[in-house]
């Protein structure tokens, strides 16, 4: 994470969590993200506290604008940016736009999130099941306990009034985490 501070908890808030799945991108191709910080500091000056989870940064062409200028101001490689220049255009680097497509914002803000891009019937919504990942507010690992545990696809389709795609999808991101209960 890249707290301003450590906060001497492991728990994380909804905006660490937002900004955790950005960095996710930027992660699984190896890059150091502590090199972000930064123009991640400077953003906070312009955006708030949590700058990548706001969707300025993203959706507007001034937010955009603000964002290209930060990098400059503190070098960021290029393979850091999150806005790059192409064609004369401001555009989202591609790390930027696959956050950007998983993010649904509510006033200005991240409101809701897909956690993983394979399964993105998945939600992540801090004001229901407490944040975490959903299909229809039927928390994954439920899903998957259960499943775990005997109970058919069908049943649970039936049981949580889900499509059995659906149940599949619960429990295919519950295999992409690793949470799956052993069986």
């Amino acid at each position: 994470m890249l707290r301003p501070e450590p906060s001497g908890s492991d728990a994380v808030t909804w905006g660490e969590m937002v900004e955790a799945r950005l960095l996710a991108e930027f992660r699984s191709r190896d890059v150091p993200v502590q090199r972000m910080r930064p123009a991640i500091v400077r953003l906070r000056e312009e955006f708030g506290l949590y700058p990548l989870a706001h969707a300025r940064p993203f959706l507007e062409v001034e937010g955009r604008e603000l964002v290209r200028v930060v990098q400059e101001q503190v070098k960021l490689e290029r393979r850091l940016q999150l806005v790059i220049v192409r064609n004369n255009q401001l555009i989202l680097a591609d790390e930027a736009e696959r956050f950007s497509s998983a993010v649904d914002y509510d006033e200005g803000v991240a409101g809701r999130l897909r956690p993983d891009p394979r399964t993105p019937e998945v939600v992540m919504d801090p004001v229901r099941s407490f944040g975490q990942p959903t299909i229809r507010n039927v928390r994954t690992e439920s899903l998957a306990e259960d499943y775990s545990a005997g109970t058919s696809r069908e049943e649970l389709a039936d049981l949580y009034d889900l499509t059995a795609q659906q149940v599949d999808a619960a429990i295919r991101f519950e295999l992409i985490v690793g949470r799956e209960p052993a069986a």
